[in-house]
């Protein structure tokens, strides 16, 4: 019995740390094996930790430009050590440049993800799921109205297009012997993981970084088919976005406010949507990314 596979598709260093970095680290510790695929090198991210600007410290007196280009060195170092922390056993740069905020310069950059060529990236993504062959492939979703970033909703598109490609011996054959990956998900975090988060904020803190802006956005929770308990592995959450020292502020409640166990005791699971799967019906709330898979995978 072959070791299960997962691949991950994400749009820059440190979104493979704020989702599903837990989920991965469970089934790495259970023998499965993951790949990290990252489009773009997040060339356009902006120094988030302050700490970093003070005396002493690598971005000290830097202006705006010298501050991205030291970032644009650095984060990829940051991703090699989150990676490290998860339990990724490679990461697969897809070679684009970061396209930055909607509307902003940046997306009219020839080298951006926002600017490539659907099929030029689907090509690109579809080598390396024939060569990596997953059972599992994880995306982010059809629904981005909460986040609408070019990047992530490039990463979409081109993975929706390249799941069903991979398969189909006509498309691409230069790229690899055709493979059927089984399961595809899409990303989710839920209205009512951050209420509970919001609600203990306060009752921790008097304070919460979620406001009303966050609660009305557009919720997929009905939408959630999976959930996984990870009350055990939110350690590589912390881990992996404390490893993104640039982007992250180690004093941020948004992320550090309450701790693993508070936080496994809050919302112990992290929440997926089932967006297409070849191995027949679930008709039930899977509590694993590889119902179904029984003939490849044995959870311990």
């Amino acid at each position: 019995m072959r070791s299960p596979v997962i691949m991950t598709v994400h749009a820059h260093p440190d979104d493979e740390a704020s989702k599903g970095a837990p989920t991965i680290a469970k089934y790495v510790e259970q023998g499965c094996s993951a790949v990290l695929v990252c489009c773009t090198g997040g060339e356009e991210g902006d120094l988030q930790n302050p700490s970093l600007q003070e005396p002493g410290q690598p971005f000290e007196g830097l202006d705006e430009s010298e501050t991205k280009a030291l970032l644009a060195r650095v984060r990829p170092k940051e991703l090699e050590a989150s990676a490290k922390v998860i339990g990724f056993s490679e990461v697969v740069m897809l070679g684009y440049r970061d396209s930055g905020m909607a509307e902003s310069p940046s997306n009219n950059h020839p080298e951006c993800f926002h600017m490539a060529d659907l099929d030029e990236a689907v090509g690109r993504l579809v080598k390396e799921i024939r060569r990596v062959k997953p059972d599992v492939l994880i995306t982010y979703s059809d629904d981005q109205a909460g986040y609408p970033h070019p990047d992530h909703l490039k990463v979409h598109d081109v993975s929706v297009v390249a799941f069903e490609r991979a398969a189909d011996p006509a498309a691409y054959p230069e790229m690899g012997a055709p493979h059927v990956t089984s399961k595809l998900y899409y990303s989710a975090w839920s209205i009512e993981r951050l209420k509970r988060v919001h609600e203990a904020l306060l009752a921790k803190h008097g304070e919460s970084p979620f406001d009303e802006n966050w609660f009305s956005r557009p919720s997929q929770d009905e939408r959630i088919t999976t959930r996984v308990d990870v009350s055990s592995y939110m350690w590589a959450r912390t881990g992996a976005l404390r490893a993104h020292a640039t982007q992250v502020d180690p004093a941020a409640l948004f992320w550090f406010g309450l701790d693993d166990d508070e936080l496994a005791t809050v919302y112990p699971s992290e929440d997926w949507i089932l967006a297409q799967n070849r191995c027949g019906p679930i008709s039930y709330e899977e509590t694993s990314l590889f119902d179904g898979l029984a003939q490849v995978v044995s959870e311990a």
